[in-house]
């Protein structure tokens, strides 16, 4: 069995940078992908891989749409019975943000929220409005309070932004922060490996930390299996099965390959670990983290 810990499902109109004019966007050119990717084609795309359930990650519809989104993708729940899990989107800066949560909350399948800290010198990368979000007094008191609810944070940040995550996770010991993209390597020189590293292995000493193998694709912009099997045994040894697990970054990283050859990938790339690990990885870590 397998758990997609993260993909999207849109509809163009809902989403400025798919129906207005092109935007430049972390993962390239994305013509193939500016339309409607409804529930029944990620299905179609996933079919005959043994996935069993998925979690719905947040596509940044308009910040005041975020309920708007919830309960779209709630409604396409109920009437598919996909996903199983959603995370959502606030607005953890601001003092009110937990009232907003609480509407969310809801929708019964929401599991998380995720607000992108990710911050780099290069503009076409950058999402946050600073490097330092993760030290905000009140984004930290409000992660906090996601796990009183029961909800993971979904963690954003680049390598150089690891420290700061790791106070982070400090400051709200009783939450789960789901590091997304493994640590978003975006720098595969022989020193950006060496800083990614480093900010990993702080991370992996937060037990609140978990990893999420998604999106190995982004910055290479093509499905690389050495890639995807360095980051991931890297990440194990880090982490241990225990805290990873897989996600397809679907339609993303449709642009470059397809869900069966990045699946395989990601097997491949876990299998020297064992059965246990690979249990772990693809299926146990997901339902225990997204409660599934």
């Amino acid at each position: 069995m397998t758990v997609d810990s993260h993909f999207h499902i849109w509809r163009r109109d809902d989403l400025p940078w798919l129906s207005g004019p092109m935007q430049p966007r972390i993962f390239g050119p994305y013509e193939p992908i500016r339309r409607d990717y409804p529930i029944e084609e990620y299905l179609l795309d996933l079919a005959g891989q043994g996935v069993t359930a998925a979690v719905y990650i947040q596509a940044n519809w308009p910040t005041p749409r975020a309920e708007d989104e919830v309960a779209w993708v709630s409604a396409e729940a109920d009437r598919t019975g996909w996903p199983q899990a959603i995370v959502g989107y606030a607005d953890l800066t601001r003092r009110d943000a937990m009232a907003a949560v609480d509407r969310l909350l809801r929708f019964p399948r929401v599991r998380g929220i995720r607000q992108q800290l990710h911050w780099h010198e290069n503009m076409l990368y950058r999402f946050a409005a600073r490097d330092d979000l993760c030290l905000d007094p009140v984004l930290q008191q409000n992660i906090a309070s996601l796990g009183r609810h029961s909800l993971v944070f979904e963690l954003q940040v680049f390598a150089a932004q690891m420290a700061g995550a790791a106070m982070l996770a400090d400051a709200a010991p009783q939450t789960t922060l789901v590091l997304q993209h493994a640590g978003m390597l975006e720098d595969p020189s022989d020193d950006g490996v060496a800083l990614w590293r480093r900010g990993m292995a702080e991370l992996a000493r937060r037990p609140n930390v978990v990893a999420k193998l998604s999106g190995l694709g982004t910055f290479l912009r093509r499905l690389d299996a050495p890639h995807v099997a360095m980051i991931t045994a890297e990440t194990l040894r880090l982490f241990g099965p225990e805290r990873c697990h897989f996600g397809s970054n679907f339609p993303i990283e449709k642009l470059w390959t397809d869900y069966a050859a990045l699946l395989a990938a990601h097997r491949e790339a876990v299998a020297p670990f064992g059965e246990a690990a690979a249990r772990a990885v693809f299926n146990d870590t997901a339902r225990r983290v997204y409660r599934l």
